[in-house]
């Protein structure tokens, strides 16, 4: 394991090999048939509609807030959990980011189809949201598809779409049941229409979640999230709205992406696969973010694994510059 900003293990103490990130999803090279295709997400769409007008009903019915439907049966779960050794409640990050990255890599390796690799970055996926959640992480964001990606051949480009809207269309279950919000960011508009169509019902459906709050990236690209942000914050100027003299760090990370968080700036970033970079990801955000970059492949990353990257945040002192 590599680290930065603060010590971790060495690779040898680790069995378990890296993990991919679920944010770099690689699409097979088998053809997708557009009728097919279509007809898929369409049924995923139409089962996460109706997910939506079963959750509202129980959030207007229900006296318990606890209470939420999961596959037809009522629960009233306790979302914590103990906590492994070592680590405090009080001391754990609000904010994590996750650059999920080996997941090609990972399936070459087993010799699996890119369909079963990439949703076994999904399911990776899925139990570090779940970690978060108990164990007291407000926010979670994960880069599903950066600006760049759109290089990748069009087969991977458009099998990752498909797996994006499948699993934004059976994720409501779990966001009635924990209270957990979803958004989106990045620019949507080169998105399948029907993709930004089932995230927009998702992150409508959830706004009014607050026990955890789950952030993809979807077309995201740190240098975009503050272009974007400058020319609101000119547009405001040239309305009259403000002054050139107003502009100060606040005013523009309002117009940032991340500004839909009650915790908008990651405290820790974890990248897999033992790249050391952050590959435009959240550029503003991670000004102060402690980073810690695993040599593992995505799928492998283990709970074990997560429980010692929030160890060693814990044992960091985080000073933002002032002297030691």
């Amino acid at each position: 394991m590599l680290s930065l900003g603060f010590p971790v293990s060495p690779p040898s103490q680790h069995k378990h090999k890296p993990i991919t990130p679920i944010l770099h999803l690689h699409a097979s090279s088998k053809t997708i048939q557009t009728n097919t295709k279509n007809f898929f997400i369409s049924s995923c769409l139409q089962k996460f509609r109706k997910q939506v007008v079963v959750a509202r009903s129980v959030a207007s019915n229900s006296s318990n807030a606890e209470t939420v439907v999961s596959n037809g049966h009522l629960s009233n779960e306790d979302d914590e959990e103990e906590l492994p050794k070592g680590l405090r409640r009080d001391l754990m990050p609000k904010h994590v980011a996750v650059i999920m990255d080996g997941n090609r890599r990972w399936g070459q390796e087993r010799g699996l189809s890119l369909d079963e690799t990439h949703r076994a970055g999904g399911k990776k996926l899925a139990e570090i949201a779940t970690l978060c959640r108990k164990w007291g992480v407000k926010v979670l964001t994960v880069f599903a598809f950066s600006t760049e990606n759109w290089t990748r051949p069009k087969e991977e480009v458009d099998i990752l779409m498909n797996l994006f809207g499948e699993q934004m269309a059976s994720y409501l279950g779990d966001t009635t049941r924990h209270g957990i919000r979803v958004s989106t960011i990045g620019d949507k508009s080169k998105l399948p229409e029907i993709l930004q169509k089932t995230a927009s019902q998702l992150e409508e459906a959830t706004k009014g979640n607050s026990k955890f709050h789950t952030i993809v990236a979807l077309n995201y690209g740190g240098q975009q999230d503050i272009t974007q942000a400058c020319k609101k914050v000119a547009g405001k100027v040239k309305e009259g709205l403000i002054e050139v003299e107003d502009i100060t760090k606040s005013i523009i990370e309002q117009e940032l992406e991340t500004n839909c968080a009650e915790y908008p700036n990651p405290d820790l970033l974890i990248r897999t696969s033992g790249e050391i970079r952050v590959s435009n990801f959240m550029l503003w955000q991670l000004a102060y973010a402690e980073m810690l970059f695993v040599d593992k492949l995505w799928p492998d990353f283990q709970e074990s694994d997560f429980a010692e990257a929030l160890r060693a945040f814990q044992q960091r002192q985080r000073r933002y510059g002032a002297q030691a």
